[in-house]
């Protein structure tokens, strides 16, 4: 069935949803996460279409110092259970950085019916395929308004992607690239739709799919611990993908922490995921070496070493606290570093960010909030690693 086609039927099929959404979109989502000055940080609504159905999509802008033009990275945002419109904006920062210091552009666009972009999220139900398609569609619309930024390079550009965003990305690398686009970066690229029958089969299927018409270089990052994939699952996606003719190479690179899936995120990953980058830019004749000292600041004293009792990411997975402490930590992992979150066993919490003795500062909040209930307060995240003990 042709690609065309199945993105005619995912449009049908959720049009009808957009302007009911629309109206209301904004105003449900979470609150905006404070810029960060010292990486030129801005986000901009990106128009997507046109009339009645057009859509605007929040993208976040990072640029390094300098007057430009800058090569640019865009950067596709995974998918957090439950509903898009209540997920952060996201920020990536340990990556902005490395991106930033080598001196490009960083983009990070969230699709439509995430966070602050308006119109509706488009499932496709149980068409993986369909779906990474219809997502491609709203990167389309980014490169296209690169085109109109002045120090935006787009005669190189890279697109990257993590998760339901590094679908996203391989969907994207199938359909005639953009100018200037170079390669793509798929970092535990997929979707989950295991409410659906064989949706491990679909997911392969669409990666097939898509590599019958990729022709440019992509760089595949998979471990063997990924909650989300099974082994067998990821190298079946690729071996598909590189089938159909298209240029890849997989990194596999075994377990990492508690699930492989968070390493592209964590600043722990960047050892695994920054040479193999390094290595993929400089064969695409892109920078690929660090010429820039980012401004930044850092812990007054060492933080305590990892435990990853918890996925990082999973506001759900926080032991003794309510679900107001579950809001605030979601708007803690969109705040930047130096940041700390801290409990307390009675359901005390507190945080502070941004800023050199945040692990104290937290800890001191949570204290005075866990007076009147009693109970010891512990650090819980420091930046993006679990310190809490594991159960």
């Amino acid at each position: 069935m042709p690609r065309c086609f199945l993105r005619s039927i995912v449009r049908r099929l959720c049009g009808l949803a957009i302007a009911a959404v629309c109206a209301g979109a904004v105003a449900q989502s979470a609150p905006p996460a404070p810029l960060d000055a010292g990486l030129r940080e801005q986000v901009v609504m990106v128009p997507k279409g046109s009339g009645m159905l057009s859509t605007s999509l929040e993208t976040t802008f990072f640029r390094p110092p300098g007057q430009g033009p800058f090569p640019i990275v865009v950067i596709n945002h995974g998918k957090q259970h439950g509903n898009p419109r209540f997920q952060a904006r996201a920020r990536y920062e340990p990556a902005v950085r490395t991106f930033l210091s080598r001196g490009y552009m960083v983009v990070i666009p969230m699709r439509q019916g995430f966070s602050q972009s308006t119109g509706a999220y488009i499932g496709g139900g149980c068409n993986t395929e369909g779906n990474g398609l219809a997502q491609a569609e709203d990167v389309q619309a980014v490169l296209a308004y690169l085109r109109t930024v002045p120090d935006a390079d787009n005669s190189r550009i890279v697109v990257a992607g993590q998760s339901h965003g590094g679908l996203t990305t391989m969907a994207l690398s199938s359909l005639p690239p953009a100018q200037g686009v170079k390669g793509y970066i798929n970092f535990a690229g997929g979707l989950n739709n295991d409410n659906c029958v064989n949706w491990e089969g679909a997911l392969a299927g669409a990666m097939g799919a898509y590599g019958k018409t990729a022709r440019l270089p992509s760089l595949w990052f998979y471990g063997s611990n990924d909650s989300y994939w099974p082994e067998a699952l990821w190298r079946d996606m690729y071996a598909r993908y590189v089938a159909g003719g298209a240029p890849a190479r997989l990194v596999a690179y075994g377990p990492f922490a508690s699930d492989a899936h968070g390493m592209f995120a964590s600043r722990a990953g960047l050892k695994i995921w920054v040479p193999e980058v390094d290595k993929f830019l400089a064969e695409l004749g892109l920078p690929s070496q660090v010429t820039i000292a980012l401004p930044g600041l850092q812990h007054d004293h060492a933080p305590p070493a990892a435990t990853d009792a918890f996925p990082v990411g999973d506001a759900a997975a926080i032991p003794h606290v309510g679900e107001a402490a579950r809001e605030g930590y979601r708007k803690f992992l969109a705040t930047p570093f130096p940041r700390a979150f801290a409990i307390a066993e009675t359901g005390a919490w507190a945080y502070f960010y941004d800023r050199a003795d945040a692990m104290n500062a937290a800890m001191e909040r949570c204290t005075r909030n866990a007076q009147a209930k009693g109970g010891t307060c512990h650090l819980y995240a420091v930046d993006d690693q679990i310190v809490w003990p594991k159960p």
